[in-house]
């Protein structure tokens, strides 16, 4: 345990940053969860509107430091090539 006043602060911090990357996390994968049972159901349309909102979670989660930003955009490519090879084996 810390002894000098700063570096229970900086644990403190850390505490707390930590819980919150872990919630926009965890926030991601439930987007792209739905997703993936929008994607497997077959309904395009529901697809396409949980990968907007993927999307958001992705950038939001990158903005804020929570992952990397070449993560989320690695994330939002993979995510857009699934759709479209549905669409495509869909027509």
């Amino acid at each position: 345990m810390a002894n000098i006043k700063s570096a229970k602060k900086r644990i403190r911090q850390t505490q707390v940053r930590t819980l919150r990357n872990k919630i926009r996390k965890t926030m991601v994968r439930t987007a792209v969860r739905r997703f993936e049972d929008a994607l497997n159901r077959g309904d395009l349309t529901a697809a396409e509107t949980a990968l907007t909102f993927c999307y958001g979670r992705l950038d939001r989660a990158a903005q804020k430091g929570a992952i990397h930003r070449n993560n989320a955009s690695r994330h939002k490519s993979r995510l857009a090539q699934r759709l479209q090879k549905a669409k495509q084996s869909a027509s």
